[in-house]
């Protein structure tokens, strides 16, 4: 776990986020995290986006048994056509949205793939902070290396 909070607070740092803990993830890559203040934050990798979404761990677990937050952190239909599609995930890996939906990615079985959970968390925080001026709307090209 130490090298994922290594990886987060790496690629994520620069939206104010210090993490001490990972509380939970998902198939897709989502994490809540504590940070060292005991807010809780979420980074959400296929909107690249990184929020808190709880000052403690009291508002945290109100919040968490909402259907709203459950089904949306679930991602039960997207989990199960990714399954379907590509697999059991290895222990390492989660699925992923190829292109993420901020930047016109759709929830799809064709926009959908796997990667290693720490390349997924440094590729959103890398291309969230190159796009988070970008007024929206804005032309970007994507170039893949």
């Amino acid at each position: 776990m130490n090298e994922i909070l290594e990886q987060i607070n790496a690629s994520w740092n620069w939206t104010g986020l210090n993490a001490s803990s990972v509380l939970q993830t998902n198939d897709f890559g989502n994490i809540i995290i504590k940070d060292i203040k005991s807010k809780i934050w979420r980074i959400c990798p296929e909107d690249l986006s990184c929020i808190i979404i709880a000052e403690n761990s009291i508002d945290f677990e109100r919040l968490n048994k909402t259907e709203d937050f459950s089904t949306d952190w679930e991602m039960k239909t997207l989990v199960e056509i990714a399954n379907r599609k590509l697999g059991v995930l290895t222990h390492d890996r989660k699925y992923c949205l190829k292109i993420p939906s901020i930047l016109g990615g759709t929830y799809t079985a064709d926009n959908l793939g796997t990667i290693s959970f720490l390349e997924l968390i440094s590729s959103s925080g890398y291309l969230a902070l190159e796009i988070k001026d970008l007024p929206d709307g804005s032309e970007i090209k994507l170039i893949i290396d």
